[in-house]
């Protein structure tokens, strides 16, 4: 008997699970409002330079006569954004900036004159929120190895909603990004914690439905971004109302059970039969969970308890040579999805369409894509997903370069392909990612390449710049990596109706081939 079967005695598929991966999944659906809130919150009104003191005063004049005086036009026939006329010259906008609020009531570029020279601090914003995301999947990765996912779990609900509502209210623009910074943090705590715990306590042939149905509530998460910042014009407000649902989570968070895989590999066997029976009483199987002792899952993984060390770090990720491979094609997938995703999706005013309408296309078009992908995954596996994916997307991305810019509905249609091809990776990512590494170094393991994703996030906007020297060439960057990142995935094992591994040498034996895959192994190294 493995910890599969012991799985199956308490129910693998009954009550517990539905409800238990229900509330795991509700605050997912938030995770995309954190994610690309700076879509909204940090929107570019229309804006000039303020009038003079002494001629606003003037009432001898209309709105549209001192625009006409004190705001020149720029070469393109549009109001010059930050200079003034001045005698024979332009100077600055002395007396500050005009904003058009008629699209959003405030954001924190009008908050703060994000405009002119302080507009690449609007880019800053959103790289100190992906730079806690960062050092979030780091620390939140090892600590739950160490000290279990619903402790951590519950620790960034709570870090979430407190910081939320602090950067909600924050009397500066650098308080403002000290909470964003908390708020990343916090994501990844969410997200790393919360997968692992659906995906430890179900069964191998449900595993490619609920983590694709996990992906959906990130699609659905984007829609209801859409329909909250539509309603709600005001930053603050916005910013506070994505947040409040996290304090619910903490509340009901205490409930959620730590996973009894963990506990049998932490050497913890007491709490993970209390945790088993807990189960079989919601899933109605009382009878066969009290059937279930401490001696049973002993001897059931005796030989995977044993082997076990007491702690892991990051190195165990690349101490062998099957580890070690996994780990560099894994970082280079998850370091291009996220590059070449928010390179498209993180500035949606460059489409010249309405923002929440192209959030909603955006949205949307992550739906078809991750039926797709979840057909792919169950009848042709996850790394030929993983690989069409990723190659897919950057020839989309590459396509886009040889539309010219004047054909703007034949880009966004190009750019919301390559976007869905990318969510479609992304959502393959965590199911893959999970599935490959083993147990006891899961969390760290997911922990690393959600750092080297966050990484490409953070890199996305600097690409950008180069497109001011070279038109083409951020598009060329965006296409390319997922191109070659998609070469590396196909170097991966393959994982479909493979049980999850437990320990190192469960990895090693598996891609080795030495014998067909069992956790059984006549000497086990974790």
């Amino acid at each position: 008997m493995v910890f599969a079967d012991l799985l199956e005695q308490v129910g693998s598929t009954g009550r517990f699970q539905v409800v238990h991966t229900t509330l795991l999944c509700l605050p997912i659906l938030m995770m995309a409002s954190q994610n690309i809130l700076q879509n909204f919150v940090a929107a570019v009104p229309p804006h000039f330079c303020s009038a003079h003191t002494n001629l606003t005063a003037s009432t001898r004049m209309s709105a549209a006569e001192k625009l006409q005086i004190t705001v020149p036009i720029d070469a393109n026939g549009s109001p010059e954004k930050c200079r003034h006329p001045e005698q024979a010259a332009l100077r600055g906008c002395d007396d500050g900036w005009t904003y058009d609020e008629r699209e959003r009531s405030s954001s924190i570029i009008s908050e703060w004159h994000l405009v002119c020279s302080l507009r690449p601090l609007k880019s800053m914003g959103q790289t100190v929120y992906m730079g806690g995301v960062l050092v979030g999947a780091g620390v939140f990765g090892a600590l739950a190895d160490r000290f279990g996912r619903r402790v951590l779990l519950t620790m960034s609900y709570l870090l979430m909603a407190v910081s939320g509502t602090c950067a909600a209210f924050s009397p500066s623009f650098s308080l403002f990004c000290l909470f964003r910074f908390m708020c990343g943090m916090a994501l990844s705590g969410v997200v790393l914690n919360s997968f692992s715990l659906i995906v430890e306590w179900i069964p191998t042939r449900v595993r490619t439905v609920i983590g694709t149905g996990t992906g959906y509530c990130y699609t659905m998460g984007q829609l209801i971004l859409a329909l909250v910042a539509y309603f709600i014009r005001d930053w603050r407000w916005l910013t506070f109302a994505v947040s409040l649902p996290f304090y619910v989570a903490f509340l009901y968070s205490w409930w959620l059970l730590e996973s009894s895989r963990w506990l049998v590999l932490k050497n913890k066997p007491e709490q993970a039969v209390e945790n088993l029976r807990l189960v079989a009483r919601y899933n109605g199987r009382q009878a066969d969970g009290e059937k279930i002792d401490v001696e049973m899952v002993k001897s059931s993984m005796k030989k995977e308890m044993s082997g076990c060390k007491s702690s892991y770090t990051t190195l165990d990720l690349f101490r062998t040579p099957t580890m070690r491979k996994m780990t560099v094609c894994l970082c280079a997938v998850w370091f291009s999805t996220s590059f070449a995703y928010y390179g498209l999706s993180m500035d949606l005013q460059k489409f010249g369409v309405d923002i929440y309408l192209i959030q909603v296309i955006f949205g949307a078009a992550d739906i078809p894509a991750k039926v797709i992908i979840n057909i792919t995954m169950s009848y042709c596996g996850r790394r030929l997903s993983q690989c069409g994916g990723l190659v897919l997307a950057g020839i989309t991305i590459l396509s886009n370069l040889l539309v010219p810019y004047d054909k703007q509905m034949l880009r966004t249609c190009l750019a919301v392909l390559g976007k869905g091809c990318l969510a479609a990776s992304f959502n393959c990512c965590y199911l893959y990612s999970g599935e490959l590494y083993p147990t006891i170094l899961r969390q760290s393991g997911l922990g690393w390449v959600s750092m080297m994703a966050r990484l490409g996030a953070m890199v996305a906007p600097l690409v950008l710049l180069l497109g001011e020297y070279v038109t083409w060439l951020p598009g060329l960057i965006y296409g390319l990596v997922p191109v070659l990142s998609g070469v590396a995935a196909f170097l991966l094992p393959e994982t479909l109706n493979i049980p999850l591994p437990d320990t190192i040498q469960d990895v090693e034996d598996r891609l080795r081939k030495k014998r067909p895959y069992s956790y059984k192994t006549t000497q086990t190294i974790c």
